[in-house]
């Protein structure tokens, strides 16, 4: 398999008790399933924003003055993003769309600090 390339996994992570975004030095995995106690695992994308932000699971990312978030959509098993303020209409995730985005942090981080 020479066209294999594994790609890096990286997450980050909301602290559910400190109310921070943080990078952790570990993850536990139980039977293939990664976790942190009081942790909400965030995982990257594999995308960069306009300004080669990271892009991770939750992020806030503006296009103009809309701001949209990116999920892990499991029914059509991959990354999608849709408007904060409407999420009826979702649209995959894809390098040309990060591209064109601005990631302002994440939904965690935005909605701890009350901003619209």
């Amino acid at each position: 398999m020479n066209h294999f390339v594994p790609r890096k996994i990286k997450f980050k992570a909301w602290n559910s008790e400190a109310k921070l975004l943080m990078r952790l030095n570990s993850i536990d995995c139980n039977k293939g399933e990664l976790f942190r106690k009081d942790h909400v695992l965030l995982q990257f994308t594999g995308l960069l924003d306009k300004e080669q932000e990271e892009i991770y699971d939750m992020d806030i990312l503006l296009i103009y003055s809309d701001k949209y978030y990116v999920f892990w959509n499991p029914e059509r098993n991959g990354w999608y993003f849709s408007r904060l303020d409407n999420s009826t209409e979702v649209f995959p995730f894809l390098s040309a769309n990060a591209n064109g985005m601005k990631r302002l942090g994440s939904f965690f981080e935005l909605q701890s600090q009350d901003i619209p």
